[in-house]
Order: structure tokens, then C-alpha cells, then sequence
């Protein structure tokens, strides 16, 4: 890649279930040049994420075809006509998914990043951005999780569950059990996370899998739930809910790419049998916790208690590729790009 030229991923064609490479097409131009208001930024860190495929597939809101995807990005200022950016500010801002983005402090969630001294950039991507502040929210606004209460996360070993782990652990969650896709998943959230319990969701009903590993930790029910999920996640977590239990649904997996019906869960009248309370998380209602999130967090990563907990790809080539294996669950964490690979 030459010093003069961007690259910029667009989609050509909307995904029929699981998307495919050819629906996609990296793109040559000239590095724009900042308007009067603006700043040219080169990005570092790319994210590709869930949501991504819903806006696939048009519709209001959703990507137009022919044009760059935009995704969070972390980058530096290179050149600058707006005067609350200079060259070399670390910003944060949504025009990622190509290597060169023109940004206007304040416009679209572009700002600077604050620079913690010993936190590394991958973090401004993951525990302390978008994944970070969702379970942060989901934790302490949606659910409301209270010191020795105990906690199941759907989908645990990606970047939401991990970070949902982390920050229950600091916020005095009594046991923490966790699903995921594999073996291996099961045994990173245990043996490197501190998960009290994991399953695979592959092994059996939902539902029983997870009332065997809240018996065997002790537990016997779960008082919080933060679903990332749906389908028989949901079901399976509303049969061991206690009574009064939250769930703070945060997204669905089980129902992207047309895999099945987002039917409701067979089980749902058990939300008022139990006065369970169930309510949606969007981070983007939350984006007043930012400060918070950083200066809870930032303490325990420079201690090394937690980690950033992040799948790196390498190159910017690569960044469909990441995104592809990202809603296969290749990843352990958020799923990110640095762009010079």
C-alpha cells in the first residue's frame, strides 16, 4: 500500500445468509484531502463486529452498496483544518473499514482519546470502547447487578462476554458462568478468565447445561443474565433465573445470517410468574458512561488484573476476512484489525 493511496472496504452485494467474500470489494482512491471543519486521520485499529451484518442487508439505516462500510476505528490526525483536532491527536471515531478517514470532532461519536499511559490501543477497541461500555452498561444501568449476585453470559468468549466477565468479576459478582462454541472456548473461559463455570452450547439443551453448572458451583439459580444470544440462550436462562432476576438482552446471534426463527422463547409468561425483568441494551444510549468506564477500568489494566482480551488480524487485505471469521466465533474476544499489517 502506497503513502498516497486509501483503500476502503465497500459491500457490492447484499449477503444471502453467511456473508460471502465476493459480496464485498476492497477499493483504490487518492487520500482525500481535509475540507475547511475537518481532519485527515490514518487509522491504526479497525473493529468489525455483530452488528455489521444486520446493516448488510440494507433497508433503513442499514450500508448502502458501493460505498465504504463504517465501523469504530482508532486513529492519528495526520492533517487538520478543524481546530479542535491537531496532527497527531489519537482520535476515536465510525468511519472505519478503510485506511483513511476525514472526521469532525463531535460528529458521529469522534473524539479524542484521553491516552492512559499504559493502556495499550487495542483497549480503546474493546474493554474501553463499544464492547466494554455495552457490558458496562448492561451491568450497572440495565441489570443493576449487585455485589454477590450471580451472573450467566451468552457467548462469553467474545468481545461483549469477555468484557461482561471482567467487569462483573470487579463488580462483586458472586459466580460468573459463561457459554461458548467449543472446547477450547470453554477452557479459556475457566482457565484464563476466571469464569466459575462454562458449556458448550453444542452439548445439549441450553437450559439444562446451564441449571447443571449453576448446581455445581453452588449457585443453584442465576440472579442476572446478559444475552447475546436469543433463542434457546434466552429460553434456557429464563428457566434459571430467580425470582425478580434481570436480563439484559444485548443482541442476538442465534438469528443472524437467517439461521432460525426469532420466534419468542416457549417459556416467556415465566417473566411474570417470577417478576423477572427483561429490558434491551443499546450502547449508543450510554455513551455518557464513557468517563466513568475509563477511570473504573483503567486502574485494574494498568495493574495487569484484566487484560484487553482481543483477537488481532494483521493487515487492512485481511479486514472481510476478520469480519467473516468474526460470525464464525474464530475469535477469543473482540475480533480487530490493524490496518498496517
Amino acid at each position: 500500500m502506497t503513502t498516497n493511496t486509501a483503500y476502503a472496504v465497500h459491500q457490492i452485494a447484499r449477503p444471502a445468509g453467511f456473508p460471502a467474500a465476493s459480496d464485498f470489494a476492497y477499493v483504490r482512491t487518492p487520500v482525500p484531502e481535509p475540507r475547511p471543519g475537518t481532519a485527515l486521520v490514518r487509522n491504526l485499529l479497525l473493529s468489525v463486529d455483530p452488528y455489521h451484518r444486520g446493516l448488510m442487508d440494507g433497508g433503513e439505516g442499514g450500508f448502502e452498496l458501493g460505498t465504504p462500510l463504517e465501523g469504530r476505528s482508532v486513529g492519528r490526525v495526520i492533517a487538520s483544518r478543524d481546530p479542535g483536532l491537531a496532527e497527531g491527536d489519537l482520535v476515536f471515531h465510525r468511519e472505519g473499514w478503510r485506511t483513511h478517514a476525514l472526521v469532525t470532532l463531535g460528529a458521529g461519536g469522534t473524539r479524542t482519546l484521553r491516552g492512559h499511559e499504559g493502556v495499550p490501543l487495542e483497549a480503546y477497541l474493546s474493554i474501553l470502547g463499544g464492547t466494554g461500555l455495552t457490558a458496562y452498561a448492561a451491568l450497572t444501568r440495565t441489570a443493576g447487578l449487585r455485589a454477590g449476585e450471580d451472573l450467566f453470559v451468552s457467548a462469553a468468549a467474545g468481545g461483549v462476554g469477555t468484557a461482561t466477565g471482567r467487569i462483573a468479576r470487579l463488580l462483586g459478582a458472586r459466580r460468573i458462568i459463561g457459554s461458548a462454541g467449543s472446547v477450547a472456548k470453554v477452557r479459556h473461559l475457566t482457565g484464563v478468565l476466571g469464569f466459575d463455570a462454562a458449556f458448550d452450547y453444542h452439548d445439549g439443551p441450553v437450559g439444562e447445561q446451564l441449571a447443571q453448572a449453576a448446581a455445581a458451583t453452588g449457585a443453584g439459580g442465576i440472579d442476572v443474565y446478559v444475552d447475546n444470544v436469543g433463542g434457546d440462550h434466552l429460553e434456557g436462562a429464563i428457566d434459571v433465573l430467580r425470582e425478580y432476576g434481570r436480563i439484559a438482552w444485548v443482541g442476538g446471534i442465534s438469528m443472524y445470517n437467517g439461521d432460525r426463527s426469532p420466534a419468542a422463547p416457549r417459556n416467556l409468561f415465566e417473566v411474570v410468574h417470577k417478576s423477572l425483568r427483561l429490558e434491551g441494551v443499546l450502547v449508543r444510549n450510554h455513551t455518557n458512561l464513557q468517563d466513568e468506564l475509563e477511570d473504573f477500568l483503567v486502574p485494574h489494566l494498568r495493574s495487569g488484573r484484566i487484560g484487553t482480551d482481543t483477537t488481532v488480524v494483521q493487515g487492512f487485505d485481511h479486514t472481510v476476512d476478520a469480519f467473516r471469521g468474526m460470525l464464525r466465533g474464530d475469535n477469543l474476544g473482540k475480533m480487530l484489525v490493524r490496518v498496517d499489517g
